[in-house]
């Protein structure tokens, strides 16, 4: 697969199940390998990353359902249920993390760019999300990105005795692709892209 086809076959899953292609050494070989190389700005390699599987796996969903029991209305607490048991139903989750220590010394040494470089850890950490994202799907691994921070990042850092410098970004479930999802529809690129000579 060329890397144009894997930007077309990527595509948020939410059917996951525990049909394995790859095993879990693999997939933490993929994420770490995506970590290294991933770009950051002033090679800060300010990005963090935690790979969870089974009880642990299970145990950030209840982590995360519990939380939104607390926020979300009763009539729309079903809908809820029903989505966060889809994502326990795959192989594990990745949690993105940026390092806060690594973004102060870089403020504190180029005081010129400290505003920036809280932006610039979250487009570098951006990166690395797409990169592991389009590397599990070129081998068959559906995924999708979730934002349930705030509220579960006190329990994340308790729970998993992750420091509390690491700055919990996003949560991506991954699993074997149990139905594939819809057609996307794409807005008119014309109205999209400028192009000058």
């Amino acid at each position: 697969m060329t890397i144009i086809q894997a930007f077309s076959r990527r595509r948020s899953i939410y059917a996951l199940g525990t049909q394995k292609t790859l095993n879990n050494s693999e997939i933490n070989d993929i994420v770490a390998h995506a970590l290294k190389y991933a770009p950051s700005a002033f090679n800060s390699q300010s990005a963090r990353l935690a790979v969870l599987y089974g009880k642990s796996y299970q145990k950030l969903w209840d982590i995360t359902l519990r939380a939104l029991s607390k926020v979300t209305p009763p009539e729309k607490f079903p809908q809820t249920v029903t989505k966060i048991n889809a994502f326990k139903q795959g192989l594990g989750t990745i949690l993105f993390f940026e390092d806060q220590k690594v973004i102060e010394k870089l403020q504190k040494k180029y005081p010129l760019y400290a505003e920036t470089f809280p932006k610039w850890a979250e487009q570098g950490n951006a990166m690395l999300q797409y990169m592991i994202w389009l590397a599990l799907s070129e081998h068959k691994i559906g995924a999708s990105l979730q934002h349930y921070n705030p509220l579960i990042d006190e329990d994340i850092h308790r729970i998993f005795k992750i420091s509390k410098n690491w700055y919990l970004i996003a949560q991506m479930p991954f699993g074997a692709i149990t139905e594939e999802p819809q057609p996307k529809n794409f807005a008119s690129i014309e109205e999209r892209l400028k192009i000058f000579d």
